[in-house]
């Protein structure tokens, strides 16, 4: 039988991804690439430690970064993505700049972070003003909430789970739910934190539902990367993606003065499926089997 008639396969350009050793999204991420761009993903090392501040400071230490990258630097490709928010907000903007140059440095190509790729995207739609989402503890949820302020963002509401594990078993209708709380007319945009939350299909919906444009950790991450490589993401009928379906953002009513915006805590509360919410504190890590 001569195969030589089938051609192919595509040529392929490629973005090497950098995630937290727990992250467990990878076809999510798949989902925004177009067939002629691969993603190539490494993990950082596992540690015995829940989702928290401390997390997040493991997992963007600058020579985990230089170890991860240099393990993608063998499939050559065109940019460097580090998919993780908490990671990349926890040392503020200035810690966010220094982690890109770390890993461009390492790699000799461009490289983003999730935080950084979201005040870019805010940029691109002019959002000024937004809702946040996370499926965070109150402190780290706090640590976003500064990260965007550096940045001069404001956030005019929020939600969050109180979550310390396991966060990609969150269903879109929990999000969706912590969505509808935290948005309030005076948010210019929604962002949906943490890489590691399910939101692809979830995203159109909440546009056409809060009439505002809905961003994503991940989505945000896939984007700003193609466009390093001058290449569009895919993301129907989502907002930053898909200019057809762009909502132009004009003023947006002011919350009186001294009124607090809303946040909404559902740690304790349950899930769809039944489980219930872990406490906002997260509970002492157990000793870890693998380690003993």
């Amino acid at each position: 039988m001569q195969i030589a008639f089938l051609g192919g396969p595509i040529p392929q350009r490629g973005i090497g991804i950098v995630a937290p050793f727990d992250f467990a999204l990878d076809r999510e991420l798949w989902r925004w690439v177009p067939d002629d761009t691969s993603l190539h993903l490494t993990r950082t090392p596992f540690v015995p430690v829940e989702v928290s501040l401390d997390m997040a400071r493991i997992v963007s230490e600058h020579e985990t970064l230089r170890e991860a990258v240099r393990a993608l630097h063998a499939v050559r490709p065109e940019v460097i993505a580090y998919a993780c928010t908490s990671g990349s907000f926890v040392g503020g903007t200035t810690g966010e700049r220094a982690m890109s140059t770390a890993m461009s440095e390492a790699a000799e190509l461009p490289a983003v972070t999730t935080s950084g790729a979201l005040l870019e995207a805010l940029a691109e739609i002019g959002a000024r003003n937004i809702a946040i989402v996370t499926p965070y503890t109150k402190s780290v949820t706090d640590s976003l909430e500064d990260f965007l302020g550096e940045a001069g963002v404001a956030v005019t509401g929020r939600a969050y789970l109180g979550l310390t594990r396991e966060i990609w078993k969150v269903p879109y209708r929990d999000v969706a739910e912590m969505a509808r709380q935290a948005a309030v007319d005076t948010a210019d945009a929604l962002f949906i934190s943490c890489t590691n939350l399910p939101t692809y299909d979830v995203i159109p919906h909440l546009e056409a539902e809060l009439q505002r444009p809905v961003l994503s950790a991940n989505q945000v991450t896939i984007w700003a990367a193609l466009r390093r490589m001058n290449i569009s993401a895919v993301g129907p009928n989502q907002t930053l993606i898909d200019p057809a379906t762009r909502i132009g953002i004009g003023p947006v009513p002011q919350l009186p003065a001294g009124q607090p915006f809303p946040e909404v805590a559902l740690a304790g509360q349950t899930l769809g499926d039944g489980e219930v919410l872990e406490a906002l504190d997260p509970p002492p890590v157990p000793d870890d089997p693998l380690l003993n």
